[in-house]
């Protein structure tokens, strides 16, 4: 009996320490701005963006979120006045067009996303310049026009050619313009380096890689050309601001195990290391990146790419740096069962909670929260985000001044 007692015991412990709040953690959300995924409306006024923008930010702090990660840069255009790409077609329906009556909308988020006491990460898309050949509305002064010679096609999209040095140098500025006129919190890049393979599609780059003249393998050739543009981009932001933090978002496999001990007992079909060309743990183990939000998106026991063995894996693989884990709600509108349950997304958080290397969440995306989806809102201003958190301290990091 007395041994019964104490298994029951440790059982609600466990519960209760599962469940309980950090007074550190991170609690992000995406807000997607390509193809008006999440922001703005389309067609939508000035005012009507603007109070769109804020209804979203008043209900991520009803449920309990510090942090929004905005994606102000979703091919090769700006959700900002900039001097190196015009508006984005996303903005105001036109490439090149500003807005009318005219505001800053970089600005006008960062001020209101501050007023409640929230980050703003400025999130950009690094390749990707023309999302759909022929039909996207691209401006004359657009740098697809501009210099031609940068730039590859593939699967119908355009993206700058990662091995041309003039184009990593040209994102680079884009960066540094931001990071200098604006009180952005850090700078956020996604998943998107080398594009995700296309089957019987060859990437289109066997003239720069005879042309560079390198001894490399084509592959380590293509990492290498990611690995420059990270250390190049950690450099500036913390040249310009050096309290600026930058933070990458990865597909959630480095590698699979079976092609690197190192690698996760997963089977994904692609992966970072192998297809994307990026190589998140070397960026880690160096300090190039100041955090990883690895997008975790499949379920608890996922045959292939299981939440809890990749949630183990990104926490032993962190190197010191802060780990955001990226949760993929927007799944509850699909067919796949596993995310019809409500207790899926509490049981991810209660897990995440275990590993001390953990240090919180960022949901994809934000408008998955408008129906408050399987009651999760409810969930998280009642009881996972009931407290408020604040934002977990980066000690190699300067304070802001």
């Amino acid at each position: 009996m007395r041994s019964l007692i104490c298994s029951t015991f440790a059982f609600f412990l466990c519960i209760i320490n599962c469940s309980a709040q950090a007074a550190a953690e991170f609690r992000g959300v995406w807000i997607a701005t390509l193809e008006n995924i999440d922001w703005p409306p389309r067609g939508a006024t000035t005012n009507a963006q603007k109070a769109e923008f804020i209804r979203q930010l008043d209900m991520h702090q009803r449920n309990g979120m510090n942090a929004v990660i905005v994606q102000v840069r979703p091919a090769a255009d700006a959700f900002y006045p900039s001097p190196f790409e015009p508006w984005s077609q996303w903005l105001t329906g036109k490439q090149g067009r500003a807005p009318s009556p005219y505001y800053d909308p970089l600005q006008f988020m960062i001020e209101e996303a501050h007023k409640r006491g929230m980050e703003f990460h400025a999130w950009l898309n690094p390749y990707r310049a023309d999302f759909h050949i022929g039909s996207t509305s691209i401006a004359p002064t657009h740098i697809t026009r501009r210099h031609p010679e940068w730039f590859l096609s593939y699967g119908g999209k355009k993206y700058f050619d990662p091995s041309n040095k003039l184009a990593r140098e040209f994102v680079v500025n884009v960066v540094k313009d931001i990071v200098k006129n604006y009180e952005v919190d850090a700078i956020h890049m996604d998943d998107y380096f080398y594009p995700y393979r296309i089957a019987g599609k060859l990437w289109p780059d066997a003239v720069s890689y005879k042309k560079s003249g390198t001894l490399l393998s084509k592959d380590d050739w293509r990492r290498s050309n990611v690995d420059s543009i990270i250390l190049r981009l950690s450099g500036a932001i913390k040249e310009v601001k050096a309290w600026v933090k930058f933070g990458i978002s990865p597909f959630s496999v480095w590698r699979n195990q079976d092609k690197d001990e190192r690698g996760s007992d997963t089977q994904a079909g692609q992966t970072n290391y192998d297809d994307l060309y990026a190589d998140i743990l070397l960026w880690l183990e160096k300090g190039w990146i100041d955090y990883v939000a690895p997008q975790l998106y499949l379920e608890i026991g996922h045959p292939k790419i299981a939440y809890e063995k990749m949630l183990d894996w990104w926490s032993r693989n962190s190197y010191g740096r802060h780990v955001y884990i990226g949760h993929g709600i927007y799944r509850v509108n699909e067919r796949n069962q596993a995310w019809k349950d409500p207790n899926e997304l509490p049981d991810q958080i209660k897990l995440l909670r275990q590993y001390p290397n953990v240090h919180g969440s960022i949901y994809f995306s934000s408008k998955s929260f408008n129906r408050n989806p399987n009651g999760w809102n409810d969930s998280l201003q009642n009881n996972y985000y009931r407290e408020p958190a604040t934002i977990p301290v980066m000690d190699w990091l300067p304070k802001r001044p």
